[in-house]
């Protein structure tokens, strides 16, 4: 296993790496010269683009079939992050969406949003900032929405499982940035992959749909820039920092010893 300080361009770990936006990060970061380690649950997908990337970039791929709502399977996937001395990115990209919300008399996927956008993403978060802090740095890419701003556009739990990325994220470049992590929350609006098709939804009734490969070029633009939070759509960086400052602003006023004078008689 070739470790980090003999080659210094660290290997990556993709999930949701067989189409959309896994795909395209795949791509990207093999022309940057990224090796790569990629997820998903369709092996033979994985394969078509491994061997692809491999004609066009020359870097070492490894492919790593994987269901994030296994155990087993994701017990695996932590295991190389962890173990892995080469790798020194994550891209916690996989994640659904569902067709209802709780209105619906079938809530299981609901429930399994929850095991994929949530418990799976961060028990692979988890278990790169161990692998990275053992040895001395490393990246973690959390894919996120800006659903998480916006819970009315979608029913059920998804806008929740977004808003808990971007927060999680949050928290994690807080407590490990001074340690010599870099954490990013990156914050698509509507892209064009199968994730559409997938919950049920036609992307073609959608306003303001952007192209994946366009979309990843700007996340990879903010992860260059060390943006915490970046938001590809956003076309006024101002209004996100006037909503970080606003945040800030509230936060020493949530310590009082009683309650507001709107809620005493």
């Amino acid at each position: 296993m070739t470790s980090r300080t003999t080659d210094p361009t660290p290997a990556a770990l993709i999930t949701g790496a067989s189409s959309g936006i896994g795909a395209t990060y795949a791509d990207r970061l093999a022309r940057r010269g990224h090796p790569l380690v990629l997820v998903a649950r369709d092996a033979a997908r994985l394969d078509a683009l491994a061997a692809r990337l491999r004609a066009d970039t020359g870097v070492a791929i490894d492919v790593l079939p994987a269901d994030l709502t296994n155990p087993a399977s994701l017990a695996a996937v932590e295991a190389r992050l962890r173990d892995d001395s080469r790798i020194g990115l994550l891209v916690n990209n996989a994640g659904a969406a569902a067709p209802a919300g709780f209105s619906d008399p079938d809530l299981a996927p609901q429930y399994r949003l929850v095991d994929l956008n949530v418990v799976a993403l961060t028990r692979l978060a988890g278990a790169a900032a161990q692998g990275f802090l053992a040895r001395g740095g490393g990246a973690i890419v959390n894919i996120g929405s800006v659903v998480a701003f916006a819970p009315e556009w979608l029913p059920g739990v998804y806008g929740a499982t977004k808003a808990y990325v971007l927060t999680l994220s949050q928290a994690l470049q807080s407590e490990l940035g001074p340690r010599g992590l870099y954490v990013q929350a990156v914050l698509p609006a509507a892209t064009r992959t199968e994730i559409w098709e997938r919950s049920g939804r036609a992307v073609e009734n959608l306003q303001g749909v952007m192209e994946v490969g366009e979309m990843v070029d700007a996340a990879l633009k903010g992860f260059d820039r060390r943006e915490a939070v970046t938001i590809p759509s956003l076309p006024d960086e101002s209004q996100w920092d006037a909503f970080e400052a606003t945040r800030r602003a509230m936060v020493p006023n949530f310590a009082q010893a009683h309650a507001a004078a709107r809620y005493r008689d």
